[in-house]
């Protein structure tokens, strides 16, 4: 199951990272090339959706199946153990929804910046006109 984990760490980095190239003020030069590599990877990473849902259902069966450490016969080892199976889930639910929002920004960002493009050209091809 570590490897699912690492998988989806390395590509919620990588959405992080394609989002700040894009949003970053001065890389104009390069922002052709990143927008059509963005555009590119859109599609193959759509396939996190499912992912994040299927490690979502994951972090629930084991919360449901999980023995509880309430009553006093708990030893120390025990509850510590519990507790950080409990961190654990609450750390891997929050990769996933910062998976999701990455996407989710990368896929908006990405078309915004395209549709600024086109119309700033529009723009100048009004102004060549007249």
């Amino acid at each position: 199951m570590a490897l699912e984990w690492v998988v989806l760490g390395y590509t919620a980095g990588a959405e992080a990272i394609m989002l700040l190239f894009l949003t970053i003020p001065g890389l104009n030069p390069l922002r052709k090339g990143l927008i059509s590599v963005t555009r590119s990877l859109l599609k193959p990473l759509l396939s996190v959706v499912p992912f994040c849902l299927f490690l979502l259902m994951d972090i629930y069966w084991k919360y449901e199946t999980r023995p509880s450490c309430e009553s006093e016969s708990c030893s120390p080892s025990e509850y510590l153990r519990h507790q950080k199976s409990i961190m654990k889930s609450q750390r891997n639910a929050l990769l996933i929804a910062s998976a999701l929002i990455f996407y989710w920004l990368l896929y908006s960002v990405t078309g915004l910046v395209v549709r600024v493009d086109q119309l700033n050209k529009r723009l100048e091809k009004l102004k060549a006109r007249d």
